[in-house]
């Protein structure tokens, strides 16, 4: 190159932006409770259509301690929390919330805090009980006690944390907390209780209090966003009834009763942003309805479209797909998968060959893991589900929903975290 061309370059250089190679493409993720969309919907993946009989292949398993929360994956990396073992056979107090290896589920990085269990009713399962969230280089989760930690997701060091009993005088959760934080802007938004408090909103960056509001009582189930005709709006399930809420100031904007025996609403709304309908479920002698939202002239109208007793969803995912919701449907008996229509309310089918369930719905295949740790792949069809393959994966109680990434499946029980290769 000769020096008067070197010169041009470098002129250049000093006029025109830096040329940066693209950025690789964002690995699949899971970054919160119920996924992508928060309600275990999820693009087409390319699972196999039969298993061998000793079901699909095994990348590896762990044991893990106590606890419902699902597993977040975000690149090469699993998030979720457990409760530390106690001494014998006593039950552990302190919790982790814990970093591990995708490929390995080897420990990354935990950390601990404390979590007494007196006062607590862990009858059915110890928590913790909440699925956390990621928000670029934050993790977001809550404890057992209604603590809210915000964590630096590449080193676990805690950035803050907040006491919502110690700090707010918020009520003692009986069977643990179980509200899943979810971001709103620069907000992450949980449930606390007390007066004036229902919900608050704390800064991601500091944990600065944003806003608290409502008088209702919280009930266990996530809250969810929603869009109403142009205007973001924060779900919110408390114990007697569904409340529509300004995220961002936490000002009411509508209510609509639905009474559950002790305010457990533990089903998370679904959300069915093409007619605009909201669909929410409880046991506990309670059932399911679906309610229109209309937004207008700067104010929502809320209709509803039917309510069952038929279909009681206790604690399990609703999934909302061809005009059809469907179910584990069950108080503390037998609960079947049931499909319900959507337009009436009329049950369409139930299927009794799997236990109490958790579904995620990948492209046209339904996934289930029931309570006693059953997984299977379906089809929906008009008369029933076809269930083209069926393994016993868990040994122990499963409660918490599986998480699907392309086609590797996390799952666990109150024991242990296992890993499988769902592909072709």
């Amino acid at each position: 190159m000769t020096v008067f061309a070197r010169a041009i370059v470098v002129a250049l250089a000093a006029v025109l932006p830096a040329q940066t190679p693209p950025s690789p493409p964002t690995p699949a993720a899971w970054l919160q409770w119920g996924g992508p969309t928060r309600n275990f919907v999820l693009a087409p993946s390319n699972l196999a259509t039969s298993w061998p009989a000793g079901g699909p292949r095994r990348l590896w398993t762990r044991t893990l301690g106590e606890g419902h929360s699902s597993i977040l994956v975000d690149g090469d990396r699993l998030f979720t929390m457990y409760r530390l073992p106690g001494p014998g056979r006593a039950r552990g107090e302190r919790e982790a919330i814990v970093a591990l290896e995708a490929a390995t589920g080897k420990t990354i990085w935990q950390e601990e805090y404390p979590a007494p269990v007196a006062g607590l009713d862990f009858e059915y399962g110890a928590g913790p009980h909440a699925t956390p969230l990621i928000v670029g280089t934050r993790l977001f989760a809550a404890s057992t006690l209604k603590g809210i930690f915000a964590l630096d997701k590449t080193t676990g060091k805690r950035l803050w944390s907040h006491d919502l009993i110690k700090e707010y005088n918020a009520p003692m959760p009986g069977r643990g907390y179980t509200c899943s934080p979810l971001a709103y802007r620069d907000l992450v938004i949980v449930t606390a209780g007390g007066p004036g408090q229902t919900v608050m909103a704390f800064r991601q960056t500091s944990g600065e209090l944003a806003w608290k509001a409502g008088d209702f009582t919280a009930a266990p189930a996530a809250p969810i966003l929603i869009d109403v005709d142009g205007e973001t709006q924060l779900v919110v399930f408390g114990g007697d009834e569904i409340v529509g809420l300004d995220p961002a100031s936490g000002r009411r904007l509508w209510s609509h009763p639905h009474k559950t025996e002790w305010g457990l609403n533990i089903s998370t709304p679904v959300w069915n942003a093409a007619d605009r309908s909201l669909f929410a479920s409880s046991a506990y002698s309670t059932g399911s309805r679906i309610l229109d939202l209309r937004h207008t002239a700067g104010k929502t109208s809320v209709t509803e479209r039917w309510f069952s007793n038929r279909m009681r969803v206790h604690i399990g995912s609703v999934i909302r797909t061809g005009g059809r919701a469907y179910g584990s449907s069950g108080d503390f008996g037998p609960a079947f998968i049931t499909a319900v229509d959507e337009k009436t309310g009329a049950i369409l089918w139930q299927d009794r060959s799997f236990a109490r369930a958790q579904l995620l719905y990948a492209g046209d295949v339904l996934v289930i893991l029931d309570e006693d740790g059953q997984l299977g792949l379906a089809r929906i069809t008009p008369k029933g589900l076809d269930v083209f393959a069926r393994a016993q994966v868990l040994a122990r109680v499963s409660w918490t929903p599986p998480t699907l990434v392309q086609d590797r499946l996390y799952v666990r029980d109150r024991a242990s975290v296992l890993a499988l290769d769902l592909g072709r």
